[in-house]
C-alpha cells in the first residue's frame, strides 16, 4: 500500500502535469494571480517557443516543490507571498487535491476498523493486547482491506494477517505473489497463504497461531503499547521486512489516537447536549 508521503508525490506529479497542460496552453498570457492581495507583480509573458515555456514550467515546479517539502521561513499570508504567483496556484491546487484524497482515505479506514471490530476484540483479548493493536495488523497486512489476498479465480481468502501455508496447516491454500527480504534485499516471490471461509476465522486462527509459538511471546499481553507489540511480532520473525515493526507501530498510532479523538467528541457533544 502506498504511504501518505508516497500518495502526495504522486498527487504532486499529476498536479504537475495538469499544470503543464493549461500552462502550455497559456504561456502567451500573464498568469492568474492566486491572492491578489499579496501575490507578487506578475512576471512579463514568456515568449513562444518550447523552450521558453520549459524554463517557466521548471521555475513553477522547483517553487512549488521547494515550499511543500521545506516550507517557508515567514508565517500566515507572508509565507503564502514567497512562491511565485503561479506557484500559488499550484500550491492552492495540490492542497486541494490531497484533501480530498484524505477525506476518502480517512472513511474507508474508518469502514475497515467498524467491519472487523467484533473479531479484533475477540482476538484482542486472548492475546493480551487492545483491538486497536490487531486492527492495525490486519490494516497493515491488507492494506486497510483494500488489498486482500485472493484466489486463483478473484475470490477472497480471507486471509487479513498473510499468514503462510506452512507446517501443519490444513485448510484452504492461495499461491500469491509477495515481497521477501533476504540480505537487505527485496525479491518477489510465490508463497502460498492460508484461506478461509470468513474473517471470524481468520482473526482465531492469527490469535492461535500467536498463542502457540514461543516465538512471538513478547508480543503478548502487551496492552495497548504498539511498540512493544510491534517489536515482539517483529523479534518473533513475523515478516523479513526490516521496517516491519515501525510500519504497525505507526498505524497502530494512527487508529488509537483517532480513537481518542472520536471519545473526547462525544464527551463534548454529551455535556454540550446536558448543559442545553
Amino acid at each position: 500500500m502506498k504511504s501518505k508521503s508516497m500518495r502526495q508525490a504522486d498527487l504532486y506529479s499529476a498536479t504537475m502535469r495538469s499544470a503543464s497542460s493549461n500552462l502550455q496552453a497559456t504561456a502567451s498570457t500573464p498568469p492568474a494571480r492566486a491572492i491578489a492581495s499579496t501575490a507578487p507583480a506578475a512576471p512579463s509573458a514568456p515568449a513562444a517557443g518550447n523552450n521558453s515555456f520549459a524554463s517557466l514550467f521548471g521555475e513553477v515546479r522547483t517553487d512549488v516543490n521547494d515550499f511543500i517539502q521545506h516550507g517557508s521561513s515567514e508565517t500566515g499570508s507572508a509565507a503564502l507571498s514567497t512562491l511565485s504567483a503561479e506557484g500559488q496556484v499550484y500550491r492552492e491546487r495540490l492542497q486541494t487535491t490531497l484533501s480530498a484524497d484524505n477525506t476518502a482515505g480517512d472513511e474507508s479506514q474508518q469502514q475497515f476498523l467498524a467491519s472487523i471490530a467484533p473479531w479484533a476484540q475477540q482476538a484482542g483479548e486472548r492475546l493480551g493486547v487492545s483491538a486497536d493493536l490487531v486492527a492495525a495488523h490486519a490494516a497493515l497486512e491488507s492494506g486497510w482491506g483494500r488489498h486482500p489476498l485472493r484466489q486463483a479465480d478473484g475470490g477472497d481468502t480471507n486471509n487479513l494477517f498473510a499468514l503462510k501455508a506452512a507446517g501443519n496447516w490444513r485448510g484452504g491454500i492461495a499461491q500469491s505473489l509477495t515481497t521477501e527480504y533476504e540480505g537487505g534485499n527485496a525479491l518477489k516471490k510465490t508463497e502460498a497463504f492460508r484461506s478461509y471461509p470468513d474473517q471470524a476465522s481468520a482473526f482465531k486462527d492469527y490469535a492461535q497461531l500467536l498463542l502457540n509459538n514461543p516465538r512471538y511471546r513478547s508480543a503478548l499481553n502487551t496492552g495497548s503499547d504498539a511498540h512493544a507489540f510491534a517489536q515482539g511480532l517483529a523479534r518473533g520473525g513475523y515478516a523479513t521486512d526490516p521496517a516491519y515493526a515501525g510500519k504497525l507501530a505507526r498505524i497502530a498510532d494512527q487508529i488509537q489516537a483517532g480513537r481518542v479523538a472520536t471519545q473526547h467528541d462525544a464527551t463534548v457533544a454529551k455535556t454540550n447536549q446536558s448543559g442545553d
